[in-house]
């Protein structure tokens, strides 16, 4: 689910470090919200990160 519809960013994985330096494995996941969007005249409902709305290549119904 948190995948943009618009770029297909999504989560990356990579690994904690302690001050030991002993790994555990962890995730970032992308700030991708619900959103009403215009496609076309039609409104449809997709997910899409903010990266994408603050610039501006999605319209909100």
């Amino acid at each position: 689910m948190a995948k943009c519809a618009i770029c297909s960013k999504g989560a990356h994985f990579g690994a904690n470090v302690s001050h030991s330096h002993r790994r555990s494995s962890r995730m970032w996941k992308s700030n991708v919200k619900s959103v009403r969007v215009n496609d076309n005249g039609s409104v449809k409902k997709m997910y899409v990160c903010t990266s994408c709305l603050r610039s501006g290549l999605v319209e909100r119904a």
